[in-house]
């Protein structure tokens, strides 16, 4: 009887994770797409790339990292990486990358 309430309970704490993970890259892919429209830059696209303990400031923090590809111009293509913080974008790393001139002579 008490194994079956455990297991049970077990099951609903996986499926918990599961649906916060989930939830986490919705937000993520989210907050990626609205950060590459500010820049003009057009996603092409995500993906988790890692848990990690220490965030890059030295600080002891649980969080996500994200890559994402991106294309300046439509003919090239770029990785960055994100990192989120429970439900929060917190830093963007973007590498340099072509920008596109739209002026029209």
């Amino acid at each position: 009887m008490i194994t079956d309430l455990l297991m049970i309970l077990l099951v609903m704490f996986i499926a918990l994770l599961f649906w916060q993970q989930r939830r986490q890259s919705e937000l993520a892919h989210q907050a990626i797409l609205r950060h590459c429209e500010q820049l003009d830059l057009q996603v092409l696209s995500t993906s988790l790339l890692r848990y990690k303990i220490k965030l890059p400031d030295g600080r002891w923090r649980f969080h996500s990292q994200y890559q994402f590809e991106f294309s300046s111009r439509g003919d090239d293509c770029y990785q960055g990486t994100m990192i989120m913080i429970g439900f929060k974008a917190t830093h963007f790393r973007l590498p340099p990358y072509r920008m596109v001139d739209n002026y029209d002579y």
